[in-house]
């Protein structure tokens, strides 16, 4: 009986895994999606909580953990391991836990395994407080990303009623959020995305003033005197490279750049090479990056705020859903060619 009972309480468990580093432009065939199989019970001595994941998120950063990188190389976090599950943010139940802090049954969201069922260490996972919001929020606008947009834009950019902003990347999972916490500080915001229908989204969703399609554009820093004649004092960044560069020939004295990502970079082997570097000095700008990880302190503080402006509908969410984690690798690879619209993630069976 006791055997039975130990097999009954094991399941199957479908995760992505990194079958190879890559170098250059990742492929589907660079994951694959394995079936394993995964206890429902924290194991013995253990302080840990057993998570069934509901929502995973797809974020452009996971693309630095997919290269190989020798010792001593600045990374944001290690490298993936060959044939285990990737890693990024998720949503999801407790099933199990020997940690106080959670019981089962509790809705988390924090670090996850790329699979169905992940054994989380607690001190990565966040209680939701807002159920009466879509779960899925907290993949995006409550969870990781909306607390970058947050802490980037509040802490480092440090807003002002009038500012001049421009945002790039505006309608992803960053972009959006930022460019709605800028006009509820009272500021003029411009935003670039990758297609007509993502900058008509811009305008209408999210409140920007004025958005433009990069790709339709010949030349970026005219692009940007078009629409902020008199410069930008605040420069969230999310793609660098030409971008970047482009910006600084705009920037108004003491304006600041939040770096926060450079996904322009991320699939090259040899990195866009600054040209306009001068014009920090020249106009006296702050550049300053941003990594959220330095943030989380904040996040109670944030989740309600930040539940506050979407429940009063002055922050609107856009979000991109694929289901099944079979769909994870192809929705992944969709945010460096710009297919997605709003955040990317990944639904899972929730029974």
């Amino acid at each position: 009986m006791a055997a039975a009972s130990e097999e009954a309480a094991v399941v199957r468990n479908k995760k992505v895994v990194l079958r190879r580093y890559v170098t250059g432009i990742p492929t589907e065939e660079d994951m694959e999606v394995v079936v394993d199989t995964v206890g429902l019970r924290v194991p013995a001595g253990s302080t840990a909580v057993l998570v069934k994941n509901l929502y995973l998120s797809c974020d452009p950063w996971m693309r630095d953990r997919m290269s190989k990188h020798d010792e001593g190389d600045i990374v944001l976090a290690p490298d993936f391991v060959i044939g285990e599950a990737m890693v990024n943010f998720g949503v999801g139940k407790v099933i199990d836990s020997t940690h106080p802090g959670f019981k089962a049954g509790d809705l988390v969201w924090g670090m996850s395994g790329w699979e169905e069922y992940t054994l989380a260490q607690p001190e990565f996972l966040f209680k939701i407080n807002h159920t009466e919001l879509p779960l899925s929020h907290y993949t995006g606008v409550l969870g990781m990303t909306g607390l970058t947009a947050f802490s980037g834009f509040m802490e480092v950019g440090r807003p002002k009623r009038g500012d001049f902003v421009f945002v790039s990347a505006a309608s992803g999972a960053v972009g959006q959020v930022v460019g709605q916490l800028a006009k509820i500080a009272g500021c003029y915001v411009v935003g670039s995305a990758g297609s007509d229908k993502k900058v008509n989204l811009l305008k209408t969703k999210f409140g920007y003033d004025d958005a433009f399609n990069y790709k339709s554009e010949t030349d970026l820093a005219a692009a940007l005197k078009r629409r902020l004649p008199e410069g930008v004092d605040i420069y969230f960044d999310s793609v660098g490279g030409a971008t970047l560069d482009a910006v600084l020939l705009q920037m108004r004295q003491g304006g600041r750049i939040v770096v926060c990502g450079m996904i322009s970079q991320y699939n090259l082997q040899e990195a866009y090479g600054l040209r306009n570097l001068y014009y920090i000095v020249a106009r006296a700008v702050r550049v300053e990056g941003h990594n959220v990880n330095g943030h989380f302190h904040m996040y109670s503080r944030f989740e309600e705020e930040m539940a506050g402006y979407i429940k009063e509908g002055k922050v609107t969410v856009v979000e991109d859903v694929v289901e099944g984690i079979e769909s994870a690798p192809a929705a992944l690879l969709g945010l460096f060619s710009g297919k997605n619209v709003g955040k990317q993630l990944v639904a899972l069976a929730s029974d």
